[in-house]
């Protein structure tokens, strides 16, 4: 599988998975979908999704290439806090 069919089929998975658990209650929302980073090492490929929903969702997809499988993980963000580094001077 190239990259670039790869960022497809990830993005399209991500779209869907959004779609189908975004709240119903109101209009579903215009999104957009990027791609955050993206890494093939021989026959994987992996990337870190995200989307312009302010809902906090990120989402991992993951190509196992000796499986032809593609693996989707949502995870939501709770916090993102400040750790200052000392040096070790």
């Amino acid at each position: 599988m190239t990259n670039a069919n790869f960022i497809k089929l990830a993005v399209s998975g991500v779209n869907k998975y959004v779609l189908n658990h975004v709240d119903k209650s109101d209009d579903t929302p215009d999104f957009d979908t990027f791609v955050v980073w993206s890494c093939k090492t021989l026959q994987n490929h992996k990337c870190l999704i995200s989307t312009t929903l302010h809902d906090g969702m990120y989402y991992e997809c993951t190509y196992n290439g000796d499986k032809n499988e593609m693996y989707l993980d949502a995870y939501k963000k709770f916090e993102n806090k400040k750790i200052i580094c000392e040096s070790e001077e």
